[in-house]
């Protein structure tokens, strides 16, 4: 599992998937999550703009990331 370090809290979870460079822009990754390819804390995930926050995990394309704030 990966670590993801934010620098600040909420983050939007399309923010997460582009800035993590799992997808090439936050339109993709906004098709992404609305398709329901997005997984947090262990469920599908619809919402685009749901707020990510430390100790969430994400799971997306057979990768998971645990975030983190310093």
């Amino acid at each position: 599992m990966k670590v993801v370090t934010i620098t600040k809290e909420p983050v939007e979870l399309y923010k997460i998937l582009k800035f993590e460079g799992l997808v090439s822009s936050g339109a993709e990754a906004k098709i992404s999550i609305a398709e329901g390819l997005v997984e947090v804390n262990g469920t599908i995930e619809l919402r685009k703009r749901r707020k990510i926050i430390s100790g969430d995990t994400i799971k997306f394309d057979n990768e998971h990331f645990k975030i983190q704030f310093p």
